[in-house]
């Protein structure tokens, strides 16, 4: 698995990069959002931490202009305590978001979750085109793509599992807690509204008309399921 790791901290970095190398993952570095984006173009990279007070562009920017070429899953790297930092963050793209200071057990922790939530099932060798369809969109869970009314459509490691979830469990109402603890498999500390943000750039990004929604739909007061 290989990592990149983008901080202008460069202690911050190297203890980073010495932890994930421990744990043997292939970790390279970049010290501001610029070099990010142009490592993520050039490297076939499985996750990227990356802070997000950087020096040229920062992280917000970067990962939105990684976001017009790559899915990679981004865990954002912050000071900032504020539920609203966060959701701009997911706005922009991010999978994950870690404050600083931060134990490195957790991060690894993290990142071993969204990992294995990108990675294809045990058996898509023997199953390369498992697709799961309802309506316009279809999914291949082994290759991680999403198809929307015959069109390509480039989700984030959590927007695809959030919406495999829903889809193969059709009609079942899920309430946003219950959604923060399947798909992002750990107790979040952050505002259920990220579970909001997902749900909206997915239907901006499979449905029809993102604002008449017809498959990912909302039960008032409960939560989110797909049409039956």
């Amino acid at each position: 698995m290989k990592i990149l790791v983008v901080d202008d901290e460069k202690t911050l970095v190297k203890g980073i990069k010495f932890n994930l190398e421990h744990e043997g993952y292939e970790v390279e570095t970049a010290e501001d959002g610029e070099e990010a984006v142009e490592a993520a173009r050039q490297g076939a990279f499985d996750l990227i931490v990356m802070d997000l007070m950087m020096p040229r562009i920062d992280g917000l920017e970067a990962c939105r202009r990684i976001r017009e070429f790559s899915g990679v899953p981004v865990i954002m790297l912050t000071a900032r305590t504020e539920d609203t930092d966060k959701l701009i963050g997911f706005e922009y793209g991010a999978d994950d978001y870690l404050t600083k200071p931060f134990n490195i057990l957790e991060l690894k922790a993290r990142i071993r979750a969204i990992l294995r939530r990108a990675a294809p099932p045990p058996t898509a060798a023997a199953n390369r085109f498992e697709e799961v369809t309802l309506g316009r969109i279809t999914l291949n869970t082994a290759q991680r793509s999403a198809v929307a009314g015959g069109v390509a459509a480039d989700l984030t490691a959590k927007e695809f599992d959030l919406m495999e979830l829903l889809m193969r469990n059709r009609g079942r109402v899920y309430s946003r807690e219950s959604l923060l603890n399947l798909v992002w498999g750990y107790e979040y500390p952050g505002d259920i509204r990220t579970v909001d943000v997902h749900v909206r750039r997915l239907r901006e990004k499979l449905e029809q008309n993102p604002a008449k929604p017809e498959i990912l739909l909302t039960k008032w007061g409960v939560g989110y399921y797909c049409k039956a």
